[in-house]
């Protein structure tokens, strides 16, 4: 009989530039580890956390909090569970550091306890660890990762999450700086007005994405990966971003923008070696900054959360 359950959570991009707290996707790499097993014990017990100094307690961790709602909505609960987590993701990377733990636990416990709950459920318990990581319960990081490839929310009253189409030749480059962005300081700069004409122009953007998603047309995807709301603010936090950008475009990239609310900074390419060709742009570019950095060329993950039992 096998006792236990292995997971990998994928980091994720959210926004995707023009898609503000709506659009995200998935990433083959880099990706939390999740070890979860059945305890006789009522509760959640996160025994180890491996890569990262993050609290056992599971009212203040986020696969903790996922994990607490999940055995909540179970029925007649008798059991709790053990929990050990291998952080490969940094928090505050900006590229769903505490989306994967989140959402990577609510799986795992979904298969444990015979997949009661449905992907848009997970979703909402992943929510609440996103929560308590920043201060709002979004989903654009947690429904790709769970859902896998291109996610977009289209409501969260009630919640409604559409998976989207992901064009096979899509690969994304993403430059993780290692400096540190707080999610809820990124959001607390963000104006709380937005002028009509930019509101107008990022919804065309978010419309042509999704149909260039669908159609599998580049050009159009690339057309429409500019963000006037968010970006314009943000940005200003990260080293380079504006050199970053044009001279990936330049070099080949169909676009991009900052991941989630950074520092990490993504360009989408059409094909694996056009990807590692922005890969060395990228090199060159943060080699002479004097800051310490990380770069990852992924396909989109089109699964999401992958698990194995384990002994």
């Amino acid at each position: 009989m096998k006792k236990g359950v292995k997971i990998f959570a994928p980091a994720t991009i959210a926004n995707v530039s023009c898609g503000f707290d709506v659009i995200g996707l998935a990433l083959e790499e880099p990706g939390d580890e999740i070890i979860l097993r059945k305890s006789q014990r009522m509760g959640v017990y996160i025994h180890k956390i491996h890569g990262a100094d993050l609290s056992r307690d599971p009212d203040l961790n986020v696969a903790g909090v996922a994990l607490k709602n999940f055995l909540r909505q179970l029925p007649n609960c008798k059991e709790g569970l053990e929990v050990e987590i291998f952080k490969n993701i940094q928090p505050g990377s900006g590229i769903g550091s505490s989306a994967a733990s989140a959402a990577g636990a609510v799986v795992g416990a979904n298969v444990l306890f015979g997949e009661p709950f449905t992907p848009i459920e997970l979703v909402r318990f992943a929510m609440e660890g996103e929560r308590l990581a920043s201060g709002s319960a979004h989903a654009d990081n947690v429904a790709p990762a769970i859902m896998g490839g291109f996610t977009l929310v289209r409501s969260y009253l009630p919640l409604d999450i559409i998976a989207l189409h992901t064009p096979e030749e899509l690969w994304a480059t993403v430059l993780h700086p290692k400096i540190e962005i707080k999610t809820s300081e990124a959001r607390e700069i963000l104006k709380k007005k937005v002028l009509m004409n930019d509101a107008i122009r990022q919804w065309g953007n978010v419309g042509a994405l999704v149909a260039g998603l669908y159609l599998e047309d580049y050009s159009l995807i690339s057309r429409s990966l500019e963000d006037f709301i968010v970006e314009p603010i943000r940005s200003i936090l990260i080293p380079a971003f504006q050199e970053l950008k044009i001279e990936c475009k330049a070099s080949g990239a169909l676009g991009g923008g900052i991941s989630g609310s950074g520092p990490s900074v993504f360009m989408l390419s059409k094909g694996k070696e056009k990807a590692r060709i922005i890969a060395s742009r990228m090199d060159k570019i943060y080699a002479k900054l004097g800051v310490d950095y990380k770069i990852y060329l992924s396909p989109v993950n089109r699964q999401g959360v992958k698990w194995e039992f384990i002994n």
